[in-house]
């Protein structure tokens, strides 16, 4: 984040410092709104999100205090540093038990007030670090890694390279477990945006329910378990890029405020009537055809235009088979977390080049992982590799497909197939979903209807 982007609110009743303080944090690069009493700093707080806000603690009509307190309710992510006087010390104590970051007593100098005003900027950073779902900022933002030289891969890749620059919205589709993701965090890595907050929304994964509250927050009360005031992501992500996994799985009640957002920056925490602005590049993904959604009318078609500014289309594994040594390797050299490294010999590789990769990068990382654990030494070879139809395939890997154009019901084709993807994932219904193209709550209805239960 440059100094330009910090947005600062400096709240005092008497002119003179409060010129001061706005003349020093201008000059030291910052962006500095003013306020000359707790009621207009609220009204400002109600307009504009802050990063930072200095606040004198004695102020007529509202004082400091209570600013502060509107403050941690309403905009928890905002760290407030008080100013006192000398005789107010013990006032100020009692803000920092309320939620202040420090206090500065009046007079002051410039390089104790910029001092602890980039100590205050640097621990709303490690509080936003810790607010966003850490794994997946490591998997996302950790080395990039997006292995290929196939045509396939690299015309993706010159798009994306593109694209990364601008701020228009891009829309990454391909089948699950393509690498949808890499490439949103190599845009995201390539933009003017990298040093900023790259935030992650599975859509897929979160209920109709709750998927408006994850994006723009709710206020307290907004329902029976809103204890407390919540920030959206879209809060988080100010600045940065967000991402929105699988969208076309979105509700259909919550696509016109998605759209609202992406159109003005404006949202509305839910049980909230203030509306805020947030600066957040978007990028989705979707395995699903959107446009056959449109005409279905399950998705919003000025929400589809909005989305594809930039279209990007994955291609499935089997469309890039040459690139399946390539990432056998890197697998094999960066991903297998043994003491003994393993290697793979050139039958094997052939009968993963043979294999058509219905579940994509995603199986054939699984199918190597499981090979690479259980091969008798250090050498995978093909009587390791448990894929379906093969001479080596596990008990049972198979029996859909000699099932197909029998005299029996397509529900016994579905329940053996869902069986067969979540064997091949050894129980993992999250991946097992990614898979089979449905949302996790779908599978685990499917679960029940069929009484799937796997042993372990």
């Amino acid at each position: 984040m440059t100094k330009k982007d910090v947005s600062v609110l400096v709240v005092d009743d008497e002119e003179a410092l409060r010129y001061m303080l706005s003349a020093l944090l201008t000059n030291a690069g910052y962006s500095v709104d003013t306020a000359v009493d707790g009621v207009t700093a609220i009204n400002a707080m109600q307009a504009k999100l802050y990063h930072v806000v200095l606040c004198d603690v004695k102020m007529p009509k509202v004082d400091g205090v209570e600013v502060l307190r509107f403050i941690k309710s309403n905009f928890p992510g905002v760290e407030v540093v008080m100013l006192t006087g000398m005789s107010d010390v013990k006032i100020a104590v009692e803000c920092m038990r309320a939620g202040a970051y420090d206090y500065i007593t009046k007079p002051t100098t410039s390089d104790e007030l910029l001092g602890t005003f980039r100590r205050a900027l640097e621990r709303r950073q490690l509080l936003i670090d810790n607010i966003v779902m850490k794994g997946t900022l490591d998997r996302l933002q950790g080395p990039f890694q997006m292995v290929g030289e196939s045509e396939a891969f690299r015309h993706v890749l010159d798009i994306a390279a593109k694209v990364a620059p601008t701020e228009s919205t891009v829309l990454i589709q391909g089948a699950s477990g393509t690498g949808k993701e890499l490439v949103a965090s190599y845009i995201f890595q390539k933009s003017d945006r990298s040093g900023e907050p790259f935030v992650t929304l599975n859509c897929a994964s979160i209920p109709d329910t709750l998927i408006e509250s994850e994006l723009f927050g709710h206020e307290k009360g907004a329902f029976t378990d809103a204890h407390q005031t919540k920030q959206g992501i879209v809060e988080i992500a100010n600045k940065g890029t967000l991402f929105l996994d699988e969208i076309g799985d979105i509700s259909p009640v919550v696509q016109p405020k998605i759209l609202r957002f992406i159109q003005s920056g404006e949202f509305r925490r839910v049980g909230g009537n203030t509306t805020l602005k947030a600066d957040c590049r978007i990028l989705s993904a979707t395995n699903r055809n959107l446009v056959e959604e449109v005409k279905e009318g399950r998705f919003r078609s000025d929400l589809l235009y909005r989305l594809n500014v930039i279209t990007i289309e994955v291609p499935p594994l089997k469309a890039r088979k040459h690139d399946i040594p390539l990432l056998v390797a890197s697998f094999l050299t960066s991903r297998m977390k043994s003491k003994v490294k393993k290697s793979i010999s050139p039958r094997a590789v052939e009968m993963l080049m043979e294999y058509d990769w219905p579940g994509n990068i995603r199986e054939l990382e699984n199918v190597i992982e499981r090979a690479a654990i259980l091969c008798r030494n250090d050498l995978i070879e093909p009587q390791d590799l448990s894929l379906p139809n093969s001479p080596f395939a596990l008990p049972g890997t198979a029996s859909a497909n000699e099932k197909i154009g029998t005299a029996i019901p397509l529900k016994e084709i579905e329940r053996l197939h869902i069986e067969g993807v979540l064997r091949s994932f050894r129980g993992n219904k999250a991946e097992a979903a990614k898979i089979l193209g449905i949302s996790l709550k779908t599978l685990y209805t499917k679960l029940q209807q069929y009484q799937i239960k796997l042993k372990p």
